[in-house]
């Protein structure tokens, strides 16, 4: 795999890097020039992820090449073109259509929410585009405002099938295939159901309600209340749509079979479309080659959405009270694990996975599960590699954990806020969803911060939510650090009786360098005693960065 760094490479003896673009948690996009036919691209790396063994690897290659050979069939105006697919030293490499132009997610932190001709725009676009990969056989899987691209012509186009799969070829099943983005999945989809072309069209009707309300239509605490809401929760009437709300309703019907046609939609929304001639989208001034990297706009305190920004400036705050001292009163402040940061005031960004045996994500509650499951034993327990690394590709994100064999994993970026620098987390779930381990990392945290301000932040975020806590010393990290590591245990409740969620959160946050690490492991506080030995104790102890 080409490293960050590594500018003006040329890949396959025809494309030129030019710089980067972006990162995510399965793969990295450069500006490059094709030499051959003399123009700019974009060239698409797949990450390999960290520990992965050379059999999956090799899987990871050959569905990354089934699925392009799928998106290659695709010509559409409103979809990204996929010019070529190539390898490079044994990696795969997909070659596209290089678009100037901002996410929809980035149009709606800038403005708030689309006007109604700029939605009618939107979707008739994204509508046209889908209808073309359905009647090839292909699903996109994540439609969503970070997927919808304005471009500065004032072009509407879809992108991002890096998940979509041709369902005419024989699947290729993989653990941590992602499903899409919990805010906007299908309801029977979050039920573990397979990805449809139903399910498209709700994800189309949830980023519309997005993209006219100005935040996403479910919105929790974590993921999994979200994932509870928009499988139990009634639909919202859309707000702010105005004529398009028909059309949204009918695309978010909870039943697949009762959902809008593209068709229909497009017809629906034929006459709310702007005159011919004229652009929903200022046009803005095309960026002159080679490309400059277009930054990321500034994550306002009360954005309602994020959708996959880079880091930004972190606050400083005061120096932390020296090890041995403690607050007034211990139970004063709150130490909320990563998955409750993460998911908090999220609109977009984060990848959601389930078990390849299918079972779906979806918490035990009172009503559903009245019989606990059964606790993983220390003998499922085996070490696994992860990588926690920042959309600009930081270094140093790399870690070991034993954690349960069968428990899916998935990655997340966060974006800087009020009380939080950017961050990255990952995510291991059991197939229940009542357990989970979330390891999330701050690059570069120290020396301007301390934990003092990490737990100050937590407990303005969730002041309501602390039901009583211990803070432990603990430093069993080797090398370099700022402060020692602290340790705590705290209860939350969950959503609204009487199907409220009573969850126990067993927090290490371990300073490592110029990093802060926190390891959280999160059970149902009816089985907090023998959680705390069996998976904690068990853990939380075996993690080290790499």
């Amino acid at each position: 795999m080409v490293e960050n760094g590594d500018q003006e490479q040329l890949i396959a003896a025809r494309y030129r890097l030019l710089h980067l673009l972006g990162q995510g948690s399965m793969g990295t996009v450069w500006a490059a020039h094709d030499e051959v036919l003399r123009r700019q691209v974009a060239v698409k790396g797949i990450l390999r992820p960290p520990g992965m063994p050379d059999a999956d690897a090799e899987q990871l290659r050959e569905r990354t090449m089934r699925e392009a050979r799928a998106i290659a069939a695709l010509s559409h105006p409103n979809l990204v073109t996929l010019y070529d697919v190539i390898q490079h030293e044994g990696d795969p490499y997909v070659v596209m259509e290089l678009v100037p132009s901002r996410s929809l997610g980035e149009v709606l932190q800038e403005q708030g929410c689309l006007t109604e001709k700029q939605g009618a725009a939107v979707l008739d676009a994204v509508a046209a585009a889908l209808a073309s990969a359905h009647r090839a056989g292909i699903t996109h899987r994540d439609v969503k405002p970070g997927n919808v691209l304005i471009a500065d012509d004032g072009r509407v186009k879809l992108t991002d099938f890096g998940i979509a799969r041709n369902v005419a070829e024989a699947t290729m099943t993989a653990r941590g295939i992602t499903l899409g983005t919990p805010a906007y999945i299908a309801p029977e989809v979050a039920q573990g159901g397979d990805v449809s072309e139903a399910a498209d069209r709700w994800s189309l009707g949830a980023t519309m309600w997005a993209a006219m309300a100005g935040e996403p239509p479910y919105v929790g605490k974590n993921v999994m209340q979200t994932i509870n809401a928009v499988i139990n929760g009634d639909v919202p009437v859309p707000a702010g749509a105005g004529r398009l709300a028909p059309v949204i309703s009918g695309l978010m019907r909870k039943d697949p079979a009762e959902r809008m046609s593209l068709v229909d939609v497009r017809k629906q929304v034929y006459p709310l479309l702007p005159e011919p001639g004229t652009d929903a989208f200022e046009v803005r001034e095309s960026v002159p080659l080679p490309v400059v990297v277009r930054p990321k706009p500034k994550i306002e305190p009360d954005a309602p959405l994020a959708d996959d920004p880079g880091p930004l400036p972190f606050a400083v705050t005061e120096p932390m009270a020296p090890r041995g001292r403690r607050g007034p009163v211990a139970t004063a402040f709150v130490l909320v694990g990563a998955i409750l940061l993460f998911l908090a005031g999220s609109g977009g960004g984060f990848a959601l996975v389930r078990l390849t045996a299918g079972a779906p994500l979806l918490p035990p509650t009172e009503q559903t599960l009245p019989v606990l499951p059964t606790l993983p034993t220390s003998a499922t327990l085996e070490p696994r590699t992860a990588s926690a690394v920042t959309a600009i590709g930081d270094q140093g994100g790399k870690f070991t954990l034993n954690v349960d064999r069968g428990w899916a994993v998935y990655a997340e970026q966060r974006a800087a806020d009020r009380q939080f620098p950017p961050s990255a987390v990952v995510h291991f779930v059991s197939g229940s969803g009542a357990y989970e381990v979330a390891v999330q990392r701050f690059p570069d945290y120290y020396p301007k911060r301390d934990i003092k301000a990490y737990v100050a932040g937590v407990q303005a975020r969730w002041p309501s939510r602390f039901f009583g806590g211990e803070r432990v010393p603990t430093a069993n990290l080797a090398g370099p650090r700022f402060e020692d590591g602290v340790q705590f245990v705290y209860k939350t409740v969950e959503g609204d009786e009487p199907t409220a969620l009573r969850r126990s959160h067993f927090s290490r946050v371990l300073p490592h360098r110029n990093d802060l690490w926190v390891v959280e492991v999160v059970v149902p506080t009816e089985q907090e005693d023998e959680a705390r030995v069996r998976l904690f104790d068990a853990i939380a102890s075996t993690f080290a960065p790499v």
